[in-house]
């Protein structure tokens, strides 16, 4: 594998000054080629750029650094920092210089909050004022509601400095340096305070008459006039009600003036008057007397002027906001800092946290010369923030009161306070040591698996990470680990369908990239090197990464399940074996780290343990041995001969398949030639029938055309009274042709083709039930097995098993023929009488054929909707008529409240139930 060996990151400037010495080398050397050379060198930087945030926001995802910033939202007073605890945006210093300051921000903020016990520092009362600011910087007027935000905002800031000001008075000024310094330099715009104050009383969201001479002059001004109408409106009001023109006096206000009530019919009361507006009823008109209305147009000047000054004074104290606008945000800036190390401080005593000293590269060199086993990184007792933190929020028992542990206060001697419960959590999350050499590069973890190789990886980026924050680390003593430019880990799965990368591919590709960002002040953590490939292509790739790793970062953390790896330290100091300790007794890892040591996998002994069966074991343990590297050659040949057998056996196949691929083409093609055939014949047989069919149409129509000419000849010379029997007889003539021509109606659809039969909306269908009547689909129910189709100006749902299809080449002439025949016997039909009736007056109703008019549909109507609908119906009816109610089939409720109503309504005679043929429909018969 080829590495790169130029590398870039945010914190290297002599990569950057290289290029710039290099473009200024080609523009004296070569001025045509200087642009070109530059333009690459700044291409080049803005993609490591890129490059390493993206990796950076990737390294903190996978340790999880958004869910440790979770934990300190609890703690968090503004709602600005609280947004950036639940995004996982907490600023982390860029330098070391930065981050020994958030450190120092957070025991500064320690000592305050024990200072402050009896009158806890209160930052919840400020606001978030960047939309205002925003708003206008953007030249909108600002709300008096805003403005008063804005105030209050300042005098909380400012309140907050006062307090630490004072608690620094009160105590060592060495302790609270760090804290108050946050604040120096803010400007806490106190003119701008107070003239919002002095402007807007802010309790009541108004602006003081005080604001501008002119306002309040104009308020007096309206003051005297607002008496003046209302003296002369109370006059004219009481006239009028002495007159008896209104109920009792009434003064109102309409169309922005002034003005009484008076009854319409007592208009004549106000003589002059202007009607401005009208009660609903019309019974009162609200008028405004001749006399007011001079005093009228004065208010409504003058509160027009009273709003343009109002809004004048809100667009002055805008702008001055909008001036102030930089100033007020950087102000916002260091309250977030405040609230941020108060939070911070909350935390570390919380977990019982210790402040990290962080190390540079000249007293790591002090260190090493003083002692042969000096540390650079020296962390005893850390246990993981995430589990602490998830073991402390389900702990019950565990004490968070106020009061603080000696080890936040800056008490070394390395004892923790014990957890108060009233027995041993099993939860509670193993501390562990990690203890890495001054000189020492890259650090090999190996060990069994479940045993804590990757947590304990993890642990150590989240320390990293957490002291650049500033947040103290859940371990004993006084942690010291180096201030690293860049934390970088490949840890998890890197496969993704999405790129076409495997497992294998993702790694490396993830390696790849952290190679080529990664500089000398950088923490690599390499979860698995190698994996997911050959095992000796992988030994031997991962050895070639870690000798580059060796020269290039400041400490690389990886973990293997190679034993190979392990035999690097024997070679180069520069590299150290570390172990995952495993009981052999009790058969569980106890999660911590032996430094020095190589681990074994134990992959077999867990297997045990867990309970797989013993003859695998015992079989797992034979290839062990045979997989020694002294029976690799014998390994070799075996296998080889396995291959040339394998191949032997694929040829074989590959002639059988040829020959069988040959039989099954000859096949192919002899069903192909009989295939033609066949739609040869067909297409004869198709010709036939229908030639066949349109002479038995031909004979039909003669017929049909035969029997109509010689009843229009009839129909000249008969009488009246031999009317109905010449129409009997045609049409009994007419029915003989047709049941000649249509025997029984034997239709091509064999009973399979009818079941899986689905009627189309427009298709002419026969109905079985009606003696294959032909009828037209109206429209196909998809919940239901039925239809609805249309017979003559009849509209039923009818089954579908009721249905049968007609042939396409009958289809047109059956419609034209049959239901035209249908139609003269469908307007001659009519209700009997009502067997209830006496024979002396039998009632006779109305043909029973359904219409818009008289159909009432009550689907999809709620009971008491129905119930008003149904009775309208019934009384919108005539005598002696029927109403085709439509309820549906649905819950029944409604078909059962409209059954009640017709047995118990007076107009009701009786009624029919639905039928097969009518579902969903009941038919009334009107007295």
């Amino acid at each position: 594998m080829q590495v790169s060996t130029y590398f870039l990151s945010l914190q290297n400037p002599p990569s950057l000054s290289y290029r710039h010495r290099l473009c200024h080398h080609y523009l004296s050397k070569r001025p045509f080629r200087h642009k070109l050379i530059c333009l690459l060198a700044n291409s080049a930087d803005q993609r490591s750029s890129e490059l390493v945030t993206t990796l950076q926001s990737e390294t903190l995802k996978t340790l999880e650094w958004p869910s440790l910033c979770n934990y300190l939202s609890p703690f968090i007073s503004t709602s600005m920092a609280f947004s950036l605890t639940k995004t996982g945006a907490v600023p982390v210093g860029q330098s070391r210089e930065a981050s020994q300051k958030l450190l120092d921000q957070t025991t500064s903020a320690l000592h305050a909050l024990e200072a402050l016990k009896s009158e806890p520092l209160d930052l919840s009362v400020i606001e978030d004022v960047s939309e205002i600011l925003h708003s206008a910087a953007s030249g909108q007027v600002l709300t008096v509601r805003e403005l008063c935000r804005v105030r209050r905002m300042l005098g909380a800031a400012r309140a907050v400095s006062e307090k630490l000001a004072a608690i620094a008075e009160g105590g060592s000024l060495e302790r609270y340096t760090p804290l108050l310094e946050i604040l120096q330099g803010c400007n806490f715009q106190l003119e701008l305070e107070r003239k919002i104050g002095f402007c807007i009383d802010c309790s009541l969201s108004t602006i003081l008459g005080r604001a501008s001479e002119e306002l309040e002059l104009i308020r007096e001004e309206r003051k005297r006039n607002m008496e003046n109408l209302d003296f002369l409106l109370k006059e004219v009001s009481v006239s009028i009600f002495q007159a008896g023109g209104i109920d009792k006096p009434l003064i109102t206000k309409r169309r922005s003036r002034m003005c009484v009530g008076v009854k319409a019919t007592y208009k004549y009361l106000l003589p002059g008057g202007v009607v401005l507006n009208v009660s609903s009823s019309g019974a009162t008109y609200f008028m405004e007397p001749k006399e007011a209305v001079e005093l009228n147009n004065i208010e409504v000047k003058l509160s027009n002027s009273e709003k343009a000054e109002e809004m004048a004074i809100l667009s002055l104290l805008t702008s001055e906001i909008a001036e102030s606008e930089a100033e007020i945000k950087y102000l916002l800036d260091r309250l977030i800092e405040v609230d941020l190390a108060f939070a911070r401080a909350a935390y570390a005593r919380w977990v019982n946290g210790v402040c990290p000293i962080l190390s540079s590269k000249e007293s790591e060199m002090l260190i090493s010369n003083g002692a042969d086993n000096a540390l650079s990184i020296d962390i005893e007792g850390m246990q993981h923030p995430l589990l602490l933190g998830s073991f402390l929020s389900n702990s019950t028992d565990f004490i968070t009161s106020n009061s603080m542990g000696p080890s936040v206060l800056g008490n070394t001697s390395g004892e923790m306070t014990p957890i108060k419960s009233s027995k041993v959590v099993s939860n509670f999350p193993i501390p562990i040591d990690i203890k890495v050499q001054c000189g020492t590069r890259v650090v090999i973890i190996s060990g069994p698996n479940t045993g804590g190789k990757t947590a304990s990886m993890k642990t150590l980026g989240l320390a990293s990470i957490m002291s650049k924050a500033g947040m103290y680390l859940p371990a004993k003593k006084q942690p010291r680990l180096p201030w690293f430019d860049l934390v970088l880990a490949d840890i998890g799965d890197s496969q993704s369908l999405c790129n076409s990368l495997s497992t294998f591919s993702g790694h490396i590709s993830q390696i790849c990239e952290i190679l080529e960002v990664a500089s000398k002040e950088s923490l690599v953590l390499i979860d698995e090197i190698g994996s997911g490939t050959d095992p000796s292509e992988g030994v031997a790739l991962s050895t070639s990464i870690l000798q580059y790793l060796k020269n290039r970062v400041y400490l690389a953390f990886v973990t293997t399940r190679y034993a190979d790896l392990s035999r690097l330290k024997e070679m180069d100091p520069q590299y150290e074996n570390a172990a995952m300790e495993f009981s052999l007794e009790t058969l569980q890892p106890t999660y911590q780290i032996l430094w020095g040591r190589t681990g074994d996998s134990n992959a077999l002994t867990i297997a045990k343990s867990i309970g797989f069966d013993g003859n695998i074991i015992e079989r797992a343990k034979m290839w062990v041995e045979s997989l020694m590297p002294e029976k690799q050659q014998e390994r070799k040949g075996v296998l080889q001969q396995l291959l040339m057998e394998e191949r032997n056996s694929l040829e074989a196949q590959f002639k059988r398949a040829e020959s069988l691929h040959a039989e099954i083409m000859k096949l192919y093609h002899e069903v192909s030639s009989e295939a033609e055939n066949l739609e040869e014949r067909e297409r004869a047989l198709r010709a036939k029938e229908t030639q066949k069919v349109e002479q038995e149409l031909n004979a039909a129509k003669s017929q049909i055309e035969t029997v109509v000419q010689e009843f229009e000849n009839q129909l000249q010379t008969a009488d009246s009274e031999e009317l109905n029997s010449l129409v009997k007889k045609s049409e009994s003539a007419i029915n003989s042709i047709l049941k000649a021509h249509q025997p029984g109606y034997s239709f091509s659809f064999t009973e399979t083709d009818t079941s899986s039969y689905q009627p189309v909306s427009g298709e002419q269908v026969h109905l079985k039930g009606l003696g294959n009547k032909l009828a037209t689909v109206v429209a196909a129910s998809e919940d239901d097995d039925t239809v609805l189709v249309q017979y003559g100006k009849i509209r039923v749902r009818v089954e579908k098993s009721n249905v049968r299809p007609i042939s396409s080449s009958k289809q047109n002439n059956a419609i034209s023929s049959g239901q035209s025949f249908e139609r003269q016997g469908e307007q001659s039909r009519e209700v009997p009488s009502n067997s209830d009736a006496t024979e002396s007056g039998a009632i006779t109703y109305g043909p029973l054929i359904q219409t818009s008019k008289n159909t009432v549909d009550l689907r999809g109507m709620r009971v008491e909707e129905a119930e008003l609908q149904l009775d309208m119906a019934i009384a919108a009816r005539g005598s002696n008529s029927v109403l085709f109610i439509v309820h549906g089939m649905g819950t029944g409720v409604i078909k059962e409240r409209a059954l009640e109503m017709l047995r118990n309504h007076p107009r009701v005679m009786k009624y029919e139930q639905e039928k097969p043929l009518n579902y969903g429909c009941t038919v009334a018969y009107i007295k």
